[in-house]
């Protein structure tokens, strides 16, 4: 019998995101791996980094996402500032973790950045 999905939708999701990321004190880059009934497989911190910025490299995110079968991806990141606003390093950065999935049929679902209080998903903003 399968297990039931830990985050089994958007209020779910956010009120978890928000509980572990919101008040870190340094920027944390974290990939939510999707099976393909959109079930999570892995929730991993793939970046850790300074209070404005973490290195990201798509290379790990999509060689990690090949080893668990993941075919779907929610990428997450904290701003420790509290202002959940896409620097704009994000945006590019999101385009280029998504044309390096996709090259290998692997979805990317959202980039959700978590600030205190507030979450702004890329989806919702057009910028994915």
């Amino acid at each position: 019998m399968a297990k039931a999905p830990l985050l089994s939708n958007w209020d779910a999701l956010t009120d978890y995101l928000t509980a572990s990321m919101a008040h870190e004190p340094q920027e944390l880059f974290r990939v939510l791996f999707l099976d393909t009934r959109n079930r999570l497989i892995a929730d991993e911190v793939l970046g850790r980094g300074t209070v404005n910025h973490t290195p990201v490299y798509p290379r790990e995110v999509v060689k990690r996402a090949l080893v668990l079968c993941a075919t779907a991806l929610i990428l997450v990141h904290n701003h420790p500032s509290g202002d959940p606003t896409p620097s704009r390093e994000d945006v590019p950065m999101t385009n280029e973790l998504r044309n390096a999935d996709e090259a290998l049929s692997i979805v990317i679902h959202d980039h959700i950045i978590v600030g205190r209080g507030k979450l702004v998903n890329f989806r919702s903003q057009g910028l994915l």
